[in-house]
């Protein structure tokens, strides 16, 4: 079996199935994480559509190291 970790981008955006790669909490305690200030907030592209900057994430990891 070939299996690769999720990596994240230097820079750009990334979705949240790709966040939830590699922090590995549910999605509902993702967005309460947002609405409490522990995680940062997205950036609206769409009604449907959040995305985060990847420099974001990769602190967040980082941070929680």
């Amino acid at each position: 079996m070939n299996f690769t970790r999720p990596t994240l981008p230097e820079t750009g955006f990334v979705r949240l199935p790709q966040i939830l790669s590699l922090i590995p909490i549910s999605r509902s305690a993702w967005w309460a994480g947002i609405r409490e200030g522990r995680f940062p907030q997205g950036i609206k592209l769409g009604s449907k559509t959040t995305v985060w900057r990847a420099e974001d994430i990769r602190n967040l990891i980082e941070r929680s190291r």
